[in-house]
């Protein structure tokens, strides 16, 4: 399981998701079995982050270094 996906839908929730920006996945088996993923989105009110329908992301390997960037940016 990737730890980033990229946004590639954002039909009914155009102000908390932009398509082609990378998200960090966060660990959610329960969401998974159901087709789901856990993200962080634009709406920062939820440290746990939102579900959404996995058909909206595709998985991406990152570098190391671009990892490291992400992680400390603060990037979700």
């Amino acid at each position: 399981m990737s730890e980033f996906v990229i946004c590639i839908s954002n039909e009914g929730n155009p102000a908390s998701l932009i398509v082609g920006k990378v998200y960090r996945r966060l660990p959610d088996p329960e969401a998974e079995s159901h087709h789901m993923i856990r993200i962080i989105d634009e709406d920062l009110s939820e440290p746990d982050g939102y579900l959404y329908p996995a058909s909206m992301f595709v998985p991406v390997e990152l570098p190391e270094e671009v990892k490291r960037i992400l992680a400390t940016t603060g990037n979700r």
